[in-house]
């Protein structure tokens, strides 16, 4: 399984961004914008903490594994590749979202003498945080899988991950 590469939820956060607040613009001038939901952030921000428990458990119940703890309870390889999967699948999902709400931020940064407009670009700002809030907890939990490299695969440049 490939780790995530930093490079590629940037590029696609930065053209989601470009995308949206070119799409603002143009919707603006035919008419109204939709808004930002208030959810969004609120989702983004539960994604993110589900990743974190799941990270900060695989952790523990591995690091009990390896101290050969006494009840200590295994990890499910597929279970663990499931978490990761899911982790990876969210912050590309959360790159995507975060570069689209960051570009109707950043859209609607020029009126914010507006009241809804300012609200809309709040909303869009914690959705912004929220989604690189998802990235990380999906690192973390994506570092916290990874298996010590083998000195089979030390030639090959491959980073096993579970």
């Amino acid at each position: 399984m490939k780790e995530l590469r930093i490079r590629l939820l940037a590029g696609v956060f930065v053209v989601a961004g470009v995308l949206s607040w070119a799409g603002a613009r143009l919707w603006n001038s035919i008419g109204t914008l939709p808004s930002v939901p208030l959810a969004a952030p609120i989702v983004l921000a539960l994604i993110a903490v589900v990743l974190l428990a799941t990270a900060l458990s695989l952790r523990a119940r591995l690091r009990a594994q390896r101290e050969r703890q006494p009840e200590a309870k295994g990890v499910d390889p597929m279970m663990a590749a499931r978490a990761v999967v899911f982790g990876q699948a969210s912050a590309l999902v959360a790159a995507l979202v975060a570069g689209m709400y960051g570009g109707t931020g950043v859209f609607l940064l020029e009126s914010l003498d507006i009241p809804a407009r300012r609200d809309q670009a709040i909303y869009a700002g914690f959705s912004v945080l929220a989604g690189i809030g998802v990235i990380a907890a999906a690192i973390f939990l994506e570092r916290v899988c990874k298996l010590p490299d083998d000195d089979e695969h030390e030639g090959t440049g491959a980073a096993p991950t579970v």
